[in-house]
């Protein structure tokens, strides 16, 4: 337990801190003020405004990780685009897959991407280096899908006066935007994910203390989501300890294109019954800590779980948020849409990363 301890409580620290820098920002109004200058750009262009929420929601689940891109990115794309007369599904669809697919880049964007960095000793460079030809897939893939699925949307007009709706700047949207800048630059530069990540919700929280105390009232700490995500790493270390590394024992998946396509397939399949975090903490034991069948998992259990409404949290919160945004979620829909859009995408980044590597 205590090696398992040491593994999770960094990544718990890291929920926290990420948790608090991405509420703070919003509520400075950095996503809303990201959504209006993408509208500004646009100029009434759909295909302009859509491909700017492509480049924000990637780098948004890349340095700011899958859950922000889910729950503070599509309430404000989702108003934009009824504000602009766009069908919103082409927006809230751009925003659950790339929370999900998006999430290869960076240890930070998923969770599951700090339990296998912790696993294996690997620095931010080292991930990066590892996921960066499965990650560019992750993005240009399913964006290539949603365009086909969504082409007569993007054929529509918006209405470019925005000018009415746009949010005011101020110091504090300076400070926020500048401390998630310095936040993705640490990030970059290999440090401690943790560390930066609670010292930037710090230097958040002061900020906001000062300027704009208001925005404190009734700030959302994620302690039930720490906690039960505390619980399932324990669940699931007990259940491998009891029998389960010894049932996966009996398969070693190789490390050419059949090994990591089933390996892969094995951790979406998992994911979409079970949920993305619990399949890669129970197949972990598959990748016999070797980078190129651990980089294989990612791939399966970040860019697979788009089937079922509970393969990801990111899904899960998504959903609420769309329905809270009055756009109704069609779950047969979501499961044939997720279904086109993952699996090529898995087959395709386990490509990559045979060609990247």
């Amino acid at each position: 337990m205590l090696e398992l301890a040491q593994r999770t409580l960094p990544v718990l620290g890291f929920l926290l801190g990420m948790t608090l820098v991405a509420e703070l920002a919003d509520r400075a109004g950095l996503f809303l003020a990201l959504a209006h200058r993408l509208a500004r750009i646009a100029r009434g262009s759909v295909p302009m405004l859509w491909l700017g929420l492509v480049v924000v929601a990637a780098a948004c689940t890349a340095f700011l990780s899958l859950d922000t891109t889910a729950v503070l990115l599509t309430p404000v794309v989702l108003a934009l685009a009824r504000r602009l007369r766009i069908d919103p599904r082409l927006f809230a669809y751009t925003c659950v897959v790339l929370a999900n697919t998006g999430s290869l880049f960076l240890p930070v964007s998923n969770l599951t991407n700090l339990l296998a960095m912790s696993a294996h000793s690997l620095s931010t460079q080292d991930f990066l280096a590892l996921m960066w030809a499965p990650g560019v897939v992750g993005v240009v893939l399913p964006a290539m899908l949603l365009a086909i699925m969504f082409r007569h949307t993007l054929r529509t007009a918006a209405d470019p006066d925005v000018d009415a709706d746009e949010p005011r700047g101020g110091p504090l949207l300076i400070i926020a935007t500048l401390i998630v800048a310095g936040l993705a630059a640490a990030i970059l530069a290999g440090a401690d994910v943790t560390l930066a990540a609670l010292l930037a919700a710090a230097a958040l929280l002061l900020a906001t203390a000062v300027l704009d105390p208001v925005l404190l009232r009734r700030l959302p700490v994620p302690w039930q989501m720490i906690i039960g995500v505390a619980a399932l790493f324990v669940v699931v270390q007990l259940a491998r300890d009891a029998f389960l590394d010894g049932l996966l024992a009996t398969w070693s998946p190789a490390s050419d294109l059949p090994g990591l396509l089933g390996l892969a397939g094995l951790g979406a399949l998992t994911a979409n019954l079970i949920n993305n975090l619990p399949a890669y903490l129970a197949l972990e034991g598959l990748t016999h800590s070797a980078p190129g069948l651990t980089a294989a998992l990612l791939i399966g259990v970040n860019a697979g779980p788009l089937i079922t409404p509970w393969a990801s949290l990111a899904t899960i919160l998504w959903a609420g948020r769309c329905r809270a945004a009055g756009v109704p979620v069609r779950w047969a829909e979501f499961v044939a849409r997720g279904a086109i859009i993952a699996i090529p995408t898995v087959a395709f980044g386990v490509a990559a990363l045979i060609l990247g590597s």
